[in-house]
């Protein structure tokens, strides 16, 4: 009885636990799109020009 009650919770854990990933997956996203899109160009260039050079990677 004790193990059929355990295998219950810990599916409806394991379900609440993805629910809860993928919102905050959805949000981060959805920000990441907003903010790009009304960024100015020149600021969002200059955050790839970064990146590019954190990784090491030749851009001029």
């Amino acid at each position: 009885m004790s193990t059929s009650a355990t295998l219950q919770t810990a599916a409806t854990t394991g379900t609440s636990e993805r629910t809860r990933a993928v919102a905050i997956a959805a949000l981060l996203g959805l920000g990441l799109v907003f903010m790009t899109g009304f960024a100015p160009a020149t600021a969002l260039h200059n955050a790839a020009h970064d990146f590019r050079h954190t990784q090491n990677f030749p851009c001029h």
